[in-house]
């Protein structure tokens, strides 16, 4: 699904990114927004992405060609959760605020509300990352609870917000 700004283009996760997916994760304000590990290898990335599931969903945004931000949706496998699922993502630290993130985010909630028929979209977001928080709430999630001390960023111990998205449906009749 191309996006229809010209100059970003949304596209299926592929081989051709796993650099510059690598790239944008091993970037020191990326990887300090996320829960990956600081210089991973593009081996890593290979396998942690290129595993083919039709449960998950694996988007790349592109702009002349070089990988932008990333977003990974994956709808939940056991039998009473698979009427939801999460998603991570991130954007380069440039293109943060310009649209990329609600380009992604866009993208993936059409393919879990029209193609997985997802009733909840869920995440955990550092609570101290105001922007990433902001554009969530902006596409309808809300606030479930705080996880206290749930990772280390910086030697520090931070909390994160858990966040969840519920789709209603209209009922026929």
């Amino acid at each position: 699904m191309p996006s229809t700004d010209a100059n970003i283009i949304i596209q299926r996760f592929s081989e051709a990114h796993i650099d510059g997916i690598t790239a944008l994760y091993n970037a020191p304000a990326i990887t300090r927004q996320v829960l990956q590990m600081p210089f991973q290898s593009t081996e890593i990335w290979r396998a942690r992405l290129m595993p083919d599931n039709e449960r998950m969903v694996k988007l790349v945004a592109l702009h002349q060609g070089m990988v932008i931000g990333n977003i990974g949706l994956e709808q939940y496998s056991r039998i009473r959760r698979s009427h939801a699922g999460g998603f991570g993502m991130a954007v380069a630290e440039a293109w943060q605020g310009k649209g990329v993130g609600s380009k992604l985010l866009a993208t993936a909630l059409d393919i879990a509300d029209n193609w997985m028929n997802l009733h909840r979209v869920e995440l955990t977001v550092y609570a101290d990352n105001a922007a990433a928080i902001g554009l969530y709430r902006k596409f309808g999630f809300e606030d479930e609870g705080l996880f206290r001390d749930y990772a280390v960023r910086d030697g520090q111990w931070v909390d994160t917000l858990s966040m969840a998205r519920l789709r209603s449906v209209p009922r026929a009749g």
